[in-house]
C-alpha cells in the first residue's frame, strides 16, 4: 500500500508542489526580494535569556497522567525561574494554558534581570486564545521596560501577500526570495487594537540560516531598531537561532521517554490501545 502513496507522490510531485506555489508564485517571491533589507549583524554585547515550556500527557485505563513544564534560562546556562505542574485524573484542563500561564510567569521574573527577554512562539497565539486576564497581564509586563521579544522558527501566518492570492505562509515566500543576513520591512497589525499592535519581522541572521520570525508589541519600531536587535541575536546565536531558546527548549521539554520514566515511578502500566494491538 505504502509503494502505491509513494509512486503517486513522486509521478505527481511537480502538479502537487504547483498548488502549493499559486499562479503568482514569481510575483509575490519578487515582492519578497523588494521587501528585504540586506544586513549583517555585528556581534553587540547584551544580557539575555529565552523561555520556554512544554507539556505532554499518556492515557491508561481512562485516566491521563500530564506533565507542564516551563523555564527562564540565560545564555550563560543559569536558571532565572523555572516550575512545573502535574497530575493523574480523567479530566485533564488545557495543558497549553497551563504552559501559557507558566510562561508569562517566567516573563515577568525575568526582564527586570536581563537587556532582552525572548520568548519561544508567537504574540498572536497571546492574544488570540488566552483569558482576558492573562492577555493584560503579558501586556503589563511587555510594556514595563519594553524588552519583551517573541521568536518563532516556523510561522504559518499569511497577511503580507494576501492581495496576491498567496497560498503559503508568508515566511514560504520569504525564503524562497533570499538567502542572505537581513530582515524583511517591518510589518504593523493592528488588529487587536492600537495598544495591541504587533510589528512583526522575518530575519536572517547569516548566510544560508533558516528564517526566524520576530514579533514585538508596539507600531513604533524602526529598522534601525530592528537592526540593533539582530546585533544582540547575533552575537548570542547558533546556527541562526538565538542560544538562550535552545538552551530553554532543551530545559523544559518533556519526551515520551520522561512520561515512561513518570509511568514506572507511579508504579502504573499504560493501557494498551488497538493500534498498539494491531502493532
Amino acid at each position: 500500500m505504502l509503494n502505491t502513496v509513494y509512486k503517486e507522490a513522486i509521478k505527481n510531485r511537480d502538479a502537487t508542489l504547483s498548488i502549493l506555489r499559486g499562479p503568482k508564485f514569481e510575483q509575490i517571491v519578487d515582492r519578497a526580494r523588494q521587501n528585504w533589507v540586506e544586513y549583517k549583524p555585528k556581534k553587540q554585547d547584551c544580557t539575555m535569556a529565552g523561555i520556554d515550556s512544554s507539556f505532554n500527557s499518556t492515557k491508561f485505563q481512562g485516566m491521563e497522567l500530564w506533565v507542564v513544564t516551563a523555564v527562564s534560562i540565560g545564555t550563560d546556562g543559569k536558571i532565572i525561574f523555572d516550575d512545573h505542574k502535574q497530575g493523574l485524573g480523567s479530566d485533564v484542563s488545557d495543558l497549553s494554558s497551563i504552559a501559557s500561564k507558566m510562561e508569562i510567569d517566567a516573563c515577568g521574573k525575568t526582564v527586570d534581570l536581563v537587556d532582552i527577554t525572548l520568548m519561544d512562539g508567537s504574540l498572536y497565539s497571546q492574544f488570540m486564545t488566552r483569558q482576558s486576564v492573562l492577555t493584560h497581564t503579558i501586556l503589563r509586563i511587555m510594556e514595563k521596560r519594553n524588552n519583551v521579544v517573541f521568536v518563532a522558527k516556523t510561522s504559518n501566518t499569511r497577511m503580507q501577500f494576501l492581495d496576491l492570492e498567496s497560498l503559503a505562509g508568508d515566511i514560504f515566500y520569504y525564503n524562497h526570495a533570499t538567502k542572505t543576513p537581513g530582515f524583511s520591512k517591518v510589518h504593523v497589525d493592528r488588529k487587536f487594537g492600537k495598544d495591541k499592535a504587533i510589528s512583526s519581522i522575518y530575519a536572517r541572521l547569516s548566510d544560508s540560516t533558516p528564517l526566524i520570525k520576530i514579533e514585538m508589541l508596539g507600531d513604533t519600531h524602526t529598522e534601525d531598531e530592528v537592526k540593533s536587535l539582530l546585533d544582540k541575536l547575533y552575537k548570542n546565536s547558533v546556527g541562526g537561532y538565538p542560544y538562550a531558546l535552545k538552551l530553554a527548549h532543551k530545559n523544559c521539554k518533556i519526551s515520551g521517554a520522561d512520561l515512561g520514566k513518570l509511568v514506572s515511578l507511579y508504579g502504573i502500566s499504560n493501557e494498551v490501545g488497538s493500534r498498539e494491538v494491531l502493532e
